[in-house]
């Protein structure tokens, strides 16, 4: 049974932190390194876009056009490990 696109702001959004939820859950060790090396965005390319392409392919493109994945990204990955010792901060 194919997915269902979503059209709904709300269910955009709730996909887009449920996908980031799972990057933050499943890469711990390699999110603090790139945060405290400054390559965040290098280190973790591949499950980035992997996520970023699995909100595409589940949303209308004026959806995705919103960034609510972007977004996503630094609220549930990178905001919540502002503790870490490292000079993005």
């Amino acid at each position: 049974m194919a997915q269902q696109i979503i059209d709904n702001e709300a269910r955009a959004q709730q996909l887009a932190r449920a996908i980031a939820s799972d990057i933050q859950l499943y890469n711990k060790a390699k999110i603090e390194q790139g945060l405290m090396s400054d390559n965040f965005f290098e280190m973790l390319t591949e499950e980035i876009t992997e996520g970023r392409d699995l909100f595409r392919s589940r949303v209308t493109p004026e959806l995705f056009r919103r960034n609510f994945f972007d977004r996503a990204i630094v609220d549930r990955v990178i905001k919540p490990m502002n503790t870490l010792d490292s000079k993005i901060w």
